[in-house]
């Protein structure tokens, strides 16, 4: 193992609340209802437009201008991403180490790219990440491994060398469809049974068990 590729939302940080107030401001500035915080971790991970689809009443899709309300709920992020949103416990410390040992570290996330790249810079500014991707216009979303790819080419790395971490379906299908160890965490929105339905090798309790997969010591 040579590079540790991490998921964002739900694998380094727990950024439900915050996403949930941005998501609820717009609403409620459409007249809808809020909708409950325990609905988030099924909304989140296939990026920005499938999160507001899902938010909104199913009544109105056909309807609503999709672009328009996606745009009021990023504007609404930026005033909150960072109110209520942490790292989860033993992040910081399992990527220093990670990075002690010789690993190459990045980020690839669904997130829109710029907030990405502010999240990691703001709560991880020394985790040396090599690079930092969120979802970006001329690049497919995760499950399609072209930003696996990128990345790898940064890292000077080949897929087989690295492994994805991540809290979803989606993370784990992007690892297989890139040829990457798929390595699921059990801390995040998602649960246990969908990372192993969609292809997780790895599922780890806690951050620090990442450090297994290097030394294979536990």
């Amino acid at each position: 193992m040579k590079a540790f590729i991490f998921d964002l939302d739900g694998t380094l940080i727990d950024s439900l609340a915050d996403i949930a107030e941005a998501v609820n401001r717009m609403l409620i500035e459409r007249g809808y209802p809020r909708a409950p915080l325990t609905a988030f971790p099924r909304y989140i991970g296939d990026g920005v437009r499938p999160l507001v689809e899902r938010a909104l009443p199913p009544e109105v899709l056909a309807t609503e201008d999709i672009d328009a309300r996606v745009a009021e709920y990023q504007r609404h992020y930026n005033d909150v991403w960072k109110d209520a949103t942490v790292p989860y416990t033993g992040i910081r410390e399992t990527l220093s180490d990670l990075k002690e040992r010789g690993m190459k570290l990045a980020v690839l996330s669904n997130k829109p790219d710029h907030f990405t790249k502010l999240c990691c810079s703001h709560f991880f500014p020394d985790a040396g990440f090599e690079a930092v991707f969120g979802a970006r216009s001329n690049v497919p979303r995760k499950p399609h491994p072209q930003g696996a790819f990128d990345i790898c080419e940064i890292l000077g790395v080949t897929p087989g060398e690295c492994a994805y971490v991540g809290d979803s379906g989606i993370d784990m299908e992007l690892a297989v469809n890139a040829g990457m160890l798929p390595v699921g965490v059990r801390w995040g929105f998602r649960g246990e049974a969908e990372l192993k339905a969609k292809g997780a090798r790895e599922i780890v309790a806690h951050p620090d068990d990442l450090i297994c997969l290097v030394t294979g010591v536990c």
